[in-house]
């Protein structure tokens, strides 16, 4: 583990409980790293602390412990329902992880209870848990902290609870406001009181998170920690043992690249990211039927209850696949990952660098893997410059197997695969219409024939994105897919039910004369309309000798025709009126009174 350690424990300035030092014993811990040596002394001598670290480099002990060193030095003692300290992280698996670490930490200290307040439970056993255990250190996402502040009907007097609230901590900060908390952190910091020592963990910093800083903390110490050695002139943002590569194929050879690869590395653990939680529910499916003997489980953003679940499984195997979204991307410590393959690039430069940090973690070694495509490869260069992350290219693996027409074959047997294709092809090309990086991911140089094939589709979606657009490259199945069935009985049941009261409903509408009330939704659309009507008039009449120039002022000139409808001037008037000002009259156009008063 070299080039990661900065000194014994007990060579910290401020001595360590003994009992805090055994724990890190039987963890295995018997040095620092850079991040822990530079942030545990500040921290306990009362700083607030803005520490930016490259991933996996042991940010999450550089506050567990001093924690438990503020709390243990307190002059009063903690009651049952005081709050001494909080940890505010974005994902459930990264709350469940921390909490996980802090459980070993306050075992020894039975005085102290901590509490995981996190989405995917009940909140009403949270409060619950709270009355009848207490919570002097709560670890928590963002939305259920706030929701806790605000249950104060059930019981729970969160706001004085939290009055004697020592220390905070907000670990990996750029991503909880990248996933839109920044309004929730505001709250709950405004329920905080101000005298109190707050850390602000990251492994990016941002002009968004610098803003935090500033509203959160009291005259910080920034410390960034940075790979030594070679990696240090470089400001390498990833692990210094991490080999990085990237492959570049079509659309369509990117599936059975990534089907290959994993079958060949079958004893190894890997995590496959994808772009969109559809992406996930469809290629995670895909590889289940078609990379046998290996476990393989799929986790994303939308899974509500199976979530902590599949993450404390997928952490206790040995070998296996996790088919993920970016939800898998942020201070996630899962144990000898050995390759993070990306199948579709992030959707900004930063999230690349926390994807493949989750292998090579705390000086163990580690390969990451970014498919490509062709249009795709100037990514490499800018990830270079901008991420500080040089990446190097492994060539197409050859004599790899055609297994599409499989995948083709599963969605006309299932109906549940084929709409799951459909719709991770255009969660997809949704997501790359949103990428960062725009000026290499352009959606009009995608080879959407060739996205299509990859996807394994029995025909094109009806999307935006494609309307007007001609695919002579893809062929659709010549299989209407209206009668593809669901496998299982009692969803094609209700398909069926539901085919059946549509076709009724279209019995008893024929016949009917549907009357729709056409609204203009808009200015534009009424002028749009008003110049259609007029250009149906002109062609109707014949032998008119009105040109378009005279038409058009005619028809602007409403002044007149408003005094004739309200009676001030007669039509004989306003006839002579109109000659007299240049224009034609009104005869001499072929129009009518009637005309001019409907398109006005």
């Amino acid at each position: 583990m070299e080039h990661v350690t900065e000194g014994s424990w007990e060579s910290l300035p401020v001595p360590l409980h003994p009992r805090v030092l055994d724990v890190l014993r039987e963890l295995g811990f018997p040095y620092m790293t850079p991040v822990q040596s530079a942030t545990i002394p500040l921290f306990m001598k009362n700083k607030d602390v803005a520490a930016e670290a490259v991933t996996g480099s042991g940010k999450t002990l550089a506050f567990v412990i001093p924690i438990l060193e503020i709390l243990l030095r307190r002059e009063e003692k903690l009651k049952k329902s005081q709050v001494g300290a909080i940890i505010i992280t974005p994902t459930r698996e990264l709350a469940v992880q921390i909490d996980e670490v802090l459980s070993r930490f306050t075992k020894p200290f039975p005085q102290f209870s901590q509490i995981l307040w996190i989405g995917g439970t009940n909140p009403g056993e949270d409060v619950a848990r709270f009355k009848e255990h207490g919570g002097n250190i709560i670890v928590a996402t963002p939305g259920r902290l706030e929701d806790m502040f605000r249950r104060k009907a059930e019981g729970l007097d969160l706001a004085s609870c939290v009055r004697s609230l020592d220390v905070l901590v907000l670990d990996e900060a750029d991503r909880l406001l990248d996933m839109g908390f920044e309004a929730s952190i505001n709250t709950i910091l405004e329920f905080l009181p101000k005298q109190r020592r707050t850390g602000l963990f990251s492994a990016t910093q941002t002009q968004e998170v610098e803003n935090l800083v500033r509203a959160g903390l009291r005259n910080p110490v920034r410390i960034s920690v940075k790979e030594k050695g070679a990696a240090a002139s470089s400001t390498r943002k990833t692990p210094s043992r991490l080999e990085n590569y990237y492959m570049v194929c079509k659309a369509d050879e990117k599936f059975n690249q990534l089907v290959h690869f994993l079958r060949n590395h079958k004893q190894e653990k890997h995590l496959v990211f994808f772009s969109t939680c559809a992406c996930v529910e469809y290629y995670g499916k895909a590889l289940e039927a078609l990379v046998k003997s290996v476990k393989i489980m799929c986790i994303h953003g939308k899974m509500k209850y199976k979530r902590n679940k599949i993450f404390m499984e997928f952490r206790q195997l040995q070998s296996g696949i996790l088919v993920c979204t970016d939800v898998m991307a942020r201070g996630i410590d899962i144990p000898e990952v050995n390759w993070v393959l990306q199948y579709d690039p992030p959707s900004n430069a930063s999230a690349f660098v926390h994807r493949c940090g989750r292998t090579a973690r705390i000086g163990h070694g580690g390969s990451a893997l970014v498919f490509l495509l062709p249009m795709e490869e100037s990514y490499v260069s800018f990830l270079a410059i901008n991420q500080k992350c040089p990446l190097q290219e492994m060539k197409l693996q050859k004599n790899t197997v055609d297994l599409l027409p499989k995948l083709k074959s599963m969605a006309l047997a299932d109906r549940a695969v084929f709409e799951k294709g459909m719709k991770a092809f255009v969660s997809y090309v949704q997501a790359y219409v949103k990428h960062e990086c725009n000026l290499i991911f352009r959606l009009k140089d995608l080879d959407f024939a060739s996205l299509a094939r990859g996807f394994a589709l029995l025909k094109m979606p009806k999307m935006p994105e494609l309307r007007g657009k001609q695919f002579a490259d893809f062929v659709p199945v010549d299989v209407n897919t209206d009668t593809i069935p669901f496998k299982d009985k009692i969803r094609e049941k209700q398909r069926q039910k539901l085919l059946e009261q549509q076709r009724k409903e279209k019995t008893e509408n024929e016949g009917r004369r549907k009357f729709i009330k056409n609204k203009a939704w808009s200015k534009k659309k009424a002028k749009k309309e008003k110049k259609k009507k007029m250009n149906e008039k002109r062609k109707r009449e014949e032998g008119s000798d009105i040109n378009d120039e005279d038409m058009e002022e005619l028809l602007n000139d409403t002044r007149l025709l408003k005094k004739f409808k309200k009676g001030k001037i007669t039509e004989e008037e306003f006839e002579k009126r109109l000659l007299t000002s240049g224009k034609k009259s009104i005869k001499t156009a072929g129009l009518g009174i009637s005309d001019l008063e409907d398109d006005i």
